[in-house]
């Protein structure tokens, strides 16, 4: 879940997980991180993109590298991307995992990424997993005419000889400075949400300036939440590509399922959601209903109106702008920015915005600034009377930040409406250094009014 690289930390080695389809490599991924981070489904290709996480190996902080499977029969015409991407890790790996499946035994395709491998046989490690058995020895003496001599058997799924692979990845690791390497948590995580082919890939790799991910026209390229490290002026950055969220009636099976929580997940852990929009088209259920799981958890966001190079001739920004205030009236106080991943028009003021509302989520406030504007507030306008009764504020205090979040000593809490809260956060933002962050109100009934001085309401 964390392809992560960092410039400015000692080099990050990565150790690249390789293989035909099927043969276990992710769960190998998730037996070594003692996590589950890759999709484990028994369909072949469901890892098209790399997907990595930091995790201790050896003693050494490494970033473990799931790949696509070599010679994957994809349906939806992506075999060559995955391929490239699987070259791509091979290229850039310290070390090499390479998996077969001990029960089927040597196949052509096996034969296949033992020749890609063969420029880097120094770096790789031969393994032959799924052998809980000793039914699959002469299996594994067959693999030996791949050229890498007889694999440790192991299996992923039981943990079977994890141990003794983790020290034949120590022999191959490079020495570092500083062992083991433990990089700082990220100064920004930002994540990116939208339905099925709104170009959140191809955002990612223009943010990057690389094909870090596989692009295509293809909807629901990306199966897993990638998170990738990069730094960018001097702070580290993670950016999660996560799987487009299709229409409930469309999710296909477990993948799918696992792919879209994944998804809600990484919306929930990054600091930034940005919320990508296909501008060539409408705004449509679904994509309401992306911005609610954006919303719930006070987190800010940012919509990005991307493919802005496929508008019409006709439509401006203004236009566009005040469309989206009345399809997502929940996401008013969320800035927009105009893209196109295509050209890189506008990608870089993402990063730049996304660290400015951070920014305003981490802001705290003084109490004697926060009641100057709650009696403005309540001044302009008062609770409703319930039952005869009227709310009273006596004064407020800010309890949290990211969300900042403010709590109201009040009289009676059953005596303020959703509107009337929602109105206080308006105002709040009007008046405060909030006007693009969600806000969280809380309300406390006090027992008794406080002295003059603190100023009842």
């Amino acid at each position: 879940m964390a392809a992560d690289e960092d410039a400015a930390a000692p080099a990050v080695p990565q150790v690249a997980i390789v293989g035909r389809p099927n043969v276990g490599k992710s769960t190998l991924l998730n037996a070594l991180c003692r996590t589950r981070v890759a999709i484990v489904e028994p369909t072949p290709g469901v890892t098209r993109d790399r997907v990595g996480v930091l995790c201790t190996l050896a003693e050494r902080t490494v970033e473990l590298v799931d790949t696509g499977g070599v010679g994957i029969v994809d349906r939806q015409g992506l075999d060559e991307h995955v391929e490239a991407q699987v070259r791509e890790a091979v290229a850039n790996a310290a070390a090499l995992i390479f998996v077969v499946d001990a029960r089927e035994g040597r196949t052509p395709l096996d034969e296949r990424v033992a020749g890609m491998l063969r420029r880097a046989s120094d770096r790789v490690i031969f393994v032959a997993n799924k052998a809980e058995s000793d039914r699959t020895e002469w299996n594994r003496a067959d693999f030996a005419a791949l050229g890498y001599g007889e694999p440790l058997p192991i299996s992923a799924e039981q943990r079977m000889s994890l141990d003794e692979l983790e020290e034949r990845l120590g022999a191959l690791l490079p020495e570092g400075q500083d062992l083991p390497v433990r990089l700082p948590p990220p100064d920004l995580k930002v994540a990116l949400v939208g339905r099925v082919n709104a170009g959140k890939s191809s955002l990612v790799n223009s943010l990057l300036r690389m094909d870090r991910m596989i692009t295509s026209e293809v909807p629901g390229t990306t199966r897993d939440s990638v998170d990738i490290r990069f730094e960018r002026d001097g702070k580290a950055v993670v950016v999660i590509d996560t799987a487009g969220i299709r229409k409930e009636r469309k999710v296909q099976g477990s993948v799918d399922f696992y792919a879209q929580r994944r998804s809600e997940k990484a919306i929930r852990r990054a600091d930034v959601t940005v919320l990508v929009l296909d501008a060539s088209r409408p705004v449509e259920r679904l994509d309401r209903k992306i911005a609610g799981y954006a919303v719930e958890g006070d987190h800010p966001v940012i919509i990005v109106a991307n493919k802005w190079d496929l508008k019409p001739d006709d439509l401006k920004a203004s236009t566009f702008t005040d469309y989206l205030g009345k399809v997502l009236p929940g996401l008013a106080f969320a800035p927009i920015i105009y893209t196109s991943a295509l050209t890189g028009h506008n990608v870089d003021k993402i990063l730049d915005l996304a660290w400015r509302l951070r920014e305003q989520a981490h802001t705290r406030i003084g109490t004697g600034e926060l009641n100057r504007a709650l009696e403005a507030a309540t001044e302009r306008r008062r609770p409703r009377p319930q039952s005869g009764k009227l709310g009273r504020i006596y004064f407020a205090s800010q309890v949290e930040v990211a969300p900042p979040t403010f709590l109201l000593f009040v009289n009676d809490p059953s005596l303020f409406q959703p509107d009337y809260l929602r109105f206080l956060k308006n105002r709040f933002r009007e008046s405060l250094p909030f006007s693009e962050v969600p806000i969280r109100l809380r309300l406390k009934a006090r027992d008794r009014s406080p002295s003059k001085n603190e100023g009842g309401r």
